[in-house]
């Protein structure tokens, strides 16, 4: 399933310009479509209460015709959730990335050398942790949107997509780095690395031959579900209009443009909440599996249960 919707994603083009013709991004108030052989308005007038205003035409079942139907401004909702799987997607993983290069280093270092830089990292990290992730990621996205930000050849800027990836990278790093730290001080004092050090090997030989390979188990099992909370936090910082800015979308954005119709037209709020759930719901499966195989002692759930059962 995860294939599925990553590969849909990616097809986003093909699907607004050769499957439904449409702009994902150009509003289409004053537009038309085909329904049952017959051409409606995408934006139709208000049948209920006073008779005012309008509303958006629903899901029509039909690609090539507004399949999940049109948001408050009649654009085509299933071509926006495509192009905004892509960035929704593909912050997640640029987070999930840049978030382990912060963390592994940081957490193996400190772990391993101890002393002042232990000192210094880990109260760093715990000042952190101390704010909860998704504070600490609107607020850091609040002052970046509002001006702009440069750490040597590093410039984010308002409106830049670098911004939701470093916040939301920021905010999990102690996630990461904290347990690669405590796993690190353990392998230390184990005696084959001690045995390497009386030999003469350099620090980062043990860093790079001991350590780090300790380490890849869970690492490979803890990034599918920093990628799903990534993903959370990525949706949540665009429904609140502090992430992806308009007009790119993401599931966040069409999540938030379908608020005001959830009585009318709930397609455009739920479908990316069912997107959002189901890609989070993958990734933890995935984490699952990716532990599974980097620890093949730990037994399955049928062994489990015959153990547990006598």
């Amino acid at each position: 399933m995860l294939a599925v919707i990553v590969l849909a994603c990616l097809a986003a083009p093909l699907y607004a310009g050769h499957v439904a013709h449409t702009d994902a991004f150009a509003s289409n108030v004053s537009g038309s479509t085909v329904v049952d052989g017959q051409v409606v308005p995408v934006l139709q007038p208000m049948t209920e209460g006073l008779g005012l205003g309008v509303v958006p035409i629903g899901p029509t079942g039909d690609p090539r015709h507004y399949l999940l139907g049109a948001d408050g401004q009649g654009r085509d909702v299933a071509a926006r959730l495509l192009f905004g799987g892509r960035l929704s997607l593909g912050i997640a993983a640029g987070a999930t990335v840049l978030c382990a290069v912060i963390a592994v280093p940081l957490g193996l270092l400190a772990g391993y050398v101890g002393g002042a830089l232990d000192a210094i990292v880990s109260r760093a990290l715990d000042l952190v942790w101390a704010f909860p992730v998704y504070l600490l990621t609107v607020s850091l996205s609040v002052v970046l949107l509002a001006g702009e930000a440069r750490l040597g050849p590093v410039h984010l800027g308002a409106g830049s997509l670098a911004v939701p990836v470093a916040v939301i990278a920021l905010g999990y790093v102690p996630y990461v780095a904290l347990p690669l730290r405590a796993q690190a001080r353990a392998v230390r004092e184990t005696d084959y690395v001690r045995l390497a050090r009386a030999l003469g090997a350099s620090h980062l030989h043990v860093l790079r031959r001991h350590l780090l390979p300790a380490a890849l188990p869970s690492l490979v099992a803890v990034l599918p579900v920093l990628a799903a909370l990534s993903l959370l936090a990525e949706a949540a910082l665009s429904f609140l209009s502090v992430g992806v800015q308009s007009p790119r979308a993401s599931w966040g954005t069409v999540l938030n443009d379908g608020l005001a119709l959830l009585y009318t037209r709930p397609a455009v709020t739920v479908a990316p909440g069912l997107l959002i759930v189901s890609t989070a719901v993958c990734l933890n499966l995935l984490a699952d599996a990716a532990r599974n195989a980097a620890d093949p002692s730990r037994p399955g759930p049928a062994v489990a249960s015959r153990v547990e059962h006598g």
